[in-house]
């Protein structure tokens, strides 16, 4: 593998004046600014070094709320990804492959602890790349993603727990029961690739990176070319921590083409056969593209966590103060960014004007800002080609029918914000009913009947999440049986935690993540079966 050069010359000095930008785009003040670092790295990770990118190009990252540049980062090509999956097979068939459990564990404790120490930074650089609120980036954001690590940590040590079998049957030419030694090795699946999406920067690049640590895999990352900064402040401190060199590469650039109109990491990464399995988290015709590209070159494993069009269900006897938070939170939160946002709101007719009024106060109240102003609970959207689309369907709800209650509108300034919107007595036909719109556009719609609310809720090609706000017990079991959804929460919304696998039915993606379900993700069973001789 040719050397890249030196490390120092991707660690540069964060010059971006948020005072200064926020006052001329309007947001105000940016006092909780203070966490963000004076350094940041902006090289690609490989081999347990920051290089510059073989072809010398880099990107620009910006600040959705002001549309100002942040830094330039090392955009990585074809050749890069060649680096990165010879370094993550040096690593699995090296040091880290030769890992025990125990030790795997430390480190990721380690890693953990790291995380905790520098969690202001991670925050504020995940707001300043995102946009979202900086005191969600800290009180969701990181705290989850340190959790994951350190629950997977837990499993480094079982996670490769096999089982022993007995072999006795027809075909063994044998009838008793000590004439075999059987079991099964749960063994890691080898190098894999893995590519983040820019909702939730550092948190899902946890979700993917704690159990390939935990089951002895190494990885090749490739975040979203719009947030590159905390994944890299996350290989500082890997590479901090004391990982082999290799074991974790991150990647940032593009998906399919480059700047340059070049092969992106992202599809090199798919047809690359250093790699043996694919996970990705992004939209559902990307993970379609990327099983093509995964099964042509060496019928990779894929893993997927896709898009969502999620029903949330509000029964007439629930406490409809708590669903309404419920509802609120569901949708609303990271700007309505979320595979599994509750778009697709569903209220019992006896209550639904009560709900729609006090739903419409609720948004009304929420404060719209820069991520780093004190008070804000709603940033800007993630890009101007976000804001675009969402413009778009916002306005065709408007053309379909559906009456829009509050909202609608863009902010005017250089970020790209859009008001919190609610759209009431909309048509199981229109746009933004069956289209997963990735914004804060809340949906509502009245039901009659339990049967009428189950078909139409699983009237979608989604089935991500789901959720039911009820008091009787047999209607939300009813309901939980039906739900053609991978995640059914009870009279809650967003409830995620470590422990919990997450994932989806139909076409919101394939396998879990989170629990002990996503260890199979990164693991592969060999059977092992020995003749004895008779020796007595």
């Amino acid at each position: 593998m040719m050397k890249h050069t030196a490390r120092l010359s991707t660690r540069i000095a964060l010059e971006i004046n948020l005072t200064e930008t926020y006052k001329v785009a309007g947001l105000g003040a940016a006092p909780l600014a203070s966490a963000l670092p004076k350094h940041i790295e902006t090289g690609l990770f490989i081999g347990g070094e920051f290089v510059k990118s073989r072809s010398g190009k880099t990107f620009t990252t910006e600040d959705p709320a002001t549309g100002m540049p942040i830094c330039e980062v090392q955009e990585a090509h074809e050749e890069d990804v060649n680096d990165a999956v010879q370094a993550a097979n040096d690593a699995f068939y090296g040091e880290w492959g030769a890992t025990g459990g125990y030790h795997r564990s430390r480190l990721m404790n380690k890693l953990a602890d790291l995380m905790e120490r520098n969690a202001g930074e991670l925050a504020a650089l995940e707001s300043l790349d995102n946009g979202k609120a900086v005191g969600d980036s800290a009180a969701a954001d990181i705290p989850l993603a340190i959790a994951y690590f350190r629950y997977f940590a837990g499993w480094a040590d079982k996670a490769l727990t096999g089982l022993t079998t007995e072999v006795s049957g027809p075909g063994t030419g044998y009838t008793g029961r000590n004439h075999f030694n059987s079991y099964t090795r749960m063994e890691p699946v080898g190098p894999v690739g893995q590519i983040i999406p820019w909702n939730f920067p550092l948190l899902m690049l946890a979700w993917k990176l704690a159990p390939v640590l935990a089951t002895g895999c190494t990885t090749v990352v490739k975040t979203a070319e719009q947030t590159p900064l905390s994944a890299l402040k996350l290989a500082e401190l890997i590479q901090e921590a004391g990982f082999p060199k290799g074991t974790v590469n991150i990647l940032s650039g593009f998906g399919d083409k480059t700047q340059d109109g070049k092969l992106g990491p992202g599809v090199a990464m798919c047809r690359h056969k250093g790699l043996n399995k694919i996970a990705f988290t992004g939209s559902t015709s990307v993970g379609q593209a990327i099983m093509v590209e995964a099964a042509k070159s060496n019928l990779k494993q894929v893993t997927l966590e896709l898009g969502g069009k999620s029903p949330n269900i509000v029964f007439a006897d629930a406490d409809l103060d708590l669903a309404i938070q419920g509802a609120h939170l569901g949708l609303f939160f990271n700007q309505g960014q979320s595979c599994c946002a509750g778009s697709r709101l569903f209220v019992e007719a006896s209550v639904y004007d009560e709900f729609v009024e006090k739903c419409s106060k609720e948004v009304q109240a929420r404060v719209v800002g820069g991520a780093f102003t004190e008070g804000v609970h709603h940033g800007p959207q993630i890009s101007a080609e976000q804001l675009q689309k969402i413009r778009g369907l916002i306005a065709n709800g408007k053309k379909s029918g559906a009456e829009l209650v509050t909202g609608g509108d863009q902010r005017t300034g250089d970020g790209y914000f859009v008001d919190p919107t609610i759209f009431a007595n909309v048509s199981t036909d229109s746009q933004i009913w069956n289209e997963e719109i990735f914004g804060p556009v809340m949906c509502i719609r009245k039901f009659d009947s339990i049967d009428q609310v189950i078909a139409e809720a699983n009237d979608t090609d989604y089935g991500l999440a789901s959720a039911v706000w009820s008091t009787n017990t047999n209607k939300l079991h009813h309901v939980i049986s039906k739900l053609q959804a991978g995640t059914v929460w009870v009279n809650c919304y967003n409830t995620l935690d470590a422990a919990a696998p997450f994932g989806g039915y139909k076409m919101s993606g394939i396998g879990r993540e989170g629990g002990q379900y996503a260890l199979s993700n990164y693991t592969r069973v060999k059977q092992v079966t020995q003749a004895l001789s008779k020796v007595f």
